[in-house]
């Protein structure tokens, strides 16, 4: 599969009526797709342990998506090879208390993945350039000084995002960015879905319909946030999501090709190592 298909290249538009967020890719169907889902978690497995090993570089996956999208089932799929112990998923809802007294930035910050680890961020940051710009009265709650509301804070945000993206890869995280693509009316099949099942019940709130009032809105402050936040070091990527399935099987692959890319090794032993593991063994060995 062929990430740059869903990347969004930087400096360009991300233009996102003009994809489709039905597209499988040429898959057929969702018996099709196993085979090539199953293959990249078990080579994931395989990689988050080198990685792990290494304890050089963290992984930061980041997803973003409107309600229903489908993050949690592609995080619950995806991820289900890893080892829990490299592994950690942080979940971002309203900022409480303690997080209002920091910048909007702190809380994921003190999220991050430490050296050998995978940290995946369930709504992270982007959450102050989406929901904040379509509700800006919650500005009013986050004790800004005036000089932080005046000009095009969403502007301003966008550069200080980007910059703490490029300080966090130069110090060895690399970051992955995944928009969950959905359209209005699968959501819609989704909710009600949610209503009709009662074990499903505790998934939506009647805000969660609510918030449909404002799609355009939605979609305008996501187009902007991935045409100005997609970089070299840290590219969106456009997942369709109509398709719960697909997007699982896109995620995989790129997650893989990342991961992938960093060519890592297994620490080699240093020869003195070596000499104290051999006599080790012949200790071991000696027993009766």
């Amino acid at each position: 599969m062929d990430a740059s298909a869903f990347q969004v290249e930087p400096g360009t538009k991300a233009a996102l009526h003009k994809r489709d967020t039905a597209d499988t890719h040429g898959y057929r169907n969702k018996a099709e797709a196993r085979g090539k889902l199953e293959r990249d978690t078990a080579r994931m497995q395989e990689l988050q342990d080198v990685f792990y090993a290494t304890n050089t570089y963290s992984l930061l996956i980041i997803f973003q998506a409107l309600d229903a999208a489908g993050k949690d089932g592609a995080i619950k799929h995806v991820m289900s090879g890893v080892n829990p112990q490299g592994c950690k998923v942080v979940g971002f809802k309203a900022p409480g208390p303690l997080s209002l007294e920091h910048d909007y930035l702190w809380r994921c910050v003190v999220a991050l993945p430490e050296c050998g680890r995978i940290g995946i961020f369930n709504r992270s940051y982007y959450e102050e350039v989406l929901i904040t710009r379509v509700h800006p009265e919650i500005l009013a709650h986050q004790n800004l000084p005036p000089s932080a509301l005046k000009g095009n804070i969403w502007k301003r945000r966008f550069e200080e995002i980007n910059n703490f993206e490029k300080y966090l890869h130069d110090n060895g995280t690399r970051i992955v960015k995944f928009f969950l693509h959905i359209s209005k009316d699968e959501q819609k099949r989704r909710f009600l879905d949610r209503i009709d099942r009662p074990e499903k019940n505790w998934k939506l709130s009647p805000n969660d319909v609510k918030e449909r009032e404002h799609w355009k809105d939605y979609m305008k402050a996501y187009e902007e946030m991935l045409t100005h936040t997609s970089t070299e070091h840290a590219p969106w990527h456009v997942i369709p999501a109509d398709h719960k399935w697909f997007s699982r099987v896109a995620i995989a692959d790129i997650i893989v090709s990342n991961l992938k890319k960093l060519k890592l090794h297994y620490p080699t032993v240093p020869e003195e190592q070596k000499r104290k593991l051999e006599e080790a063994k012949q200790a071991l060995l000696a027993e009766k």
